[in-house]
């Protein structure tokens, strides 16, 4: 009755927990903040800093510029909350900066969730969501939200096959009338491959480099197949040896080679989701295909890589990096379709 007469007396939100990146998302409005899933913390008292605020972009741009009394923590890791308290307080602040001003009551929370998840891993999921400021709490498996947001039919008798590659994870599934059909999830991902090129460049180049400047390196000039241009990047870092400051030039064809192992799992990954298929689901995949979504999607040449492995088309979503925040928000504006997409229980406040 009362949202009759007040707009904005309750706000329904959508959260993508992301290892490296979290989103929210208003139905109707879209997704409406996109920040790093970091908080600056005292090492003392375990408060986040300034007054909460210090997390997201800011908390991001003091990684590797702090005091040994200061830690830059990542509260998810790998989908799943690692760190409860600093969790709650970061998601309390993101649900404060994207509620619509004027909006007022506890909002109810869509969280997407790993489909590898523990039953501990997803009770502190809702636990912990609540606990930051939501009056009702469901979940969705990120591989469900990615089919959605990447237009696919799952609700239809036909196999729909995604690749979601984030920062902490890559998870394959294969959807059949709007169910799992066959799934498996993996470690290696964007996170994997700039450690696997950190550790190539210390070998290598006797360079020692943080991740996120192998992270960049990886997504300027990086591949999974030739390029037709193969470009060269300049990197700094401090020497192995000596520990003092130093550069180097670091060649495309080099970032290649530094990502193969990480992407021999990803792609061991979708044949063993393969694998576990009834030949009638198997054979709806040659026509189907393969679509991949997560930032870790964008490496260059990575689907035509898949493909020639695999032997099945594949493609890469429109906007890769928000295909689950999407797929999440087109569950909650339409829940009474899509409400079978979640995962059994709701925590209620």
């Amino acid at each position: 009755m009362l949202s009759r007469f007040f707009p904005n007396f309750r706000t329904d939100l959508v959260v993508d927990l992301g290892t490296a990146v979290t989103r929210v998302g208003l139905p109707g409005e879209g997704i409406v903040l996109e920040e790093p899933t970091l908080a600056a913390v005292d090492q003392s008292t375990r408060q986040i800093l300034a007054g909460g605020c210090a997390v997201g972009h800011l908390a991001q741009h003091m990684v590797g510029r702090t005091a040994d009394s200061i830690e830059v923590a990542e509260p998810v890791r790998a989908g799943v909350v690692a760190d409860y308290e600093i969790f709650e307080a970061m998601l309390r602040h993101f649900f404060a900066k994207a509620r619509p001003s004027g909006s007022w009551g506890k909002p109810r929370v869509l969280v997407t969730i790993p489909g590898d998840i523990t039953p501990v891993e997803r009770r502190a999921a809702l636990n912990s969501t609540y606990r930051a400021g939501a009056r009702q709490v469901l979940l969705l498996s990120k591989l469900k939200a990615a089919a959605l947001g990447a237009g696919l039919p799952i609700a239809e008798p036909v196999a729909s096959m995604v690749c979601s590659i984030g920062a902490g994870s890559t998870e394959v599934g294969v959807l059949s009338l709007a169910g799992l059909v066959s799934t498996h999830s993996i470690r290696a991902a964007g996170r994997e491959m700039d450690q696997a090129l950190a550790d190539y460049l210390r070998r290598h180049f006797s360079l020692r480099v943080s991740r996120q400047s192998a992270e960049r390196v990886r997504i300027e000039i990086g591949s999974a197949r030739p390029l037709e241009e193969e470009q060269v990047r300049q990197i700094r870092g401090t020497d192995h040896v000596s520990g003092l400051p130093r550069e180097a030039l670091v060649a495309s064809e080099q970032v290649r080679e530094a990502l193969e192992e990480p992407l021999e799992k990803i792609i061991d990954a979708v044949r063993v989701t393969l694998d576990r298929l009834k030949p009638e689901l198997a054979a709806d995949l040659m026509d189907q295909g393969v679509v991949l979504c997560g930032s870790g999607a964008l490496l260059r040449g990575l689907d035509r890589l898949i493909a020639e492995r695999t032997g099945l088309p594949v493609r890469l979503a429109e906007e890769p990096g928000t295909t689950v925040a999407r797929g999440a928000l087109i569950c909650l504006e339409h829940l009474e379709r899509w409400q079978a997409l979640l995962e059994p229980g709701e925590y209620h406040g």
